[in-house]
């Protein structure tokens, strides 16, 4: 059974939209932890888009499970990392003006710059894992990296495009035969999962807006109703 990590960002988005504390990612992370989860994933970007620096800390003190916090290849996330130690860190591509993570990381094309970035983490007792697109010239760099972990991008699986859950499969494969734990995530739903979480070396799926998502359609009417009932009382 693949673990599921469930990743909260989207709950910062709505939070920061209006300002204040409400809703809470922390709060989203216990309920989701309560439904079964495993482990709560998170962006910390460089442009706070969604959680703060401020959320990180929070989770990393209350939270027993697991923490995986995405970040880029940067000395100010490194530091941050290092300072709070989450159980895992996925390093992960990241650019300012994209709406979300529009692909894999290029490990193989960044050799130099990451090797260093891997050792530190790896140092101070993070599993580092790299977001990468299920190709073999990265999974041979990640290995060479000393990355533990690997986690296949599936944003192009998830939109169809053809043969990609082959390059999924054989990739899924060969992270065996490289002695990589395999995870895998992005744009997974309930009508796309079931191939991913069916592949035998798949140990983890991070998914993130898909949940929070179907969370509003799912709750809405639930807190409708709870208003409307505390607005009759009221009256009564």
């Amino acid at each position: 059974m693949p673990r599921l990590g469930v990743n909260i960002d989207h709950v910062a988005t709505l939070r920061n939209a209006r300002g204040g504390s409400f809703p809470d990612p922390l709060a989203a992370a216990q309920t989701a932890l309560d439904a079964g989860a495993d482990g709560i994933t998170l962006h910390l970007r460089e442009d706070r888009r969604h959680i703060h620096d401020h959320d990180l800390a929070r989770f990393c003190a209350t939270l027993t499970a697991p923490i995986n916090l995405e970040m880029a290849a940067t000395a100010e996330m490194v530091a941050i990392a290092t300072r709070y130690k989450p159980h895992a860190a996925c390093i992960v591509p990241e650019h300012r003006r994209e709406v979300t993570t529009e692909g894999g990381l290029d490990a193989a094309g960044q050799f130099a710059t990451l090797r260093p970035i891997v050792a530190m983490l790896g140092g101070a007792g993070i599993r580092v894992s790299l977001f990468i697109d299920p190709d073999p010239a990265q999974l041979r760099a990640a290995s060479e990296l000393g990355a533990p972990v690997v986690e296949l991008h599936t944003g192009a699986y998830a939109l169809g495009r053809p043969d990609e859950l082959r390059r999924l499969t054989e990739a899924a494969s060969l992270t065996r035969e490289l002695g990589l734990e395999c995870h895998a995530g992005h744009g997974l739903t309930y009508g796309n999962v079931a191939a991913i979480a069916a592949l035998p070396e798949v140990a983890e799926l991070n998914i993130g807006h898909f949940l929070i998502g179907t969370a509003i359609s799912s709750g809405l009417a639930a807190a409708v109703r709870e208003m409307r009932a505390l607005m009759q009382a009221a009256r009564a």
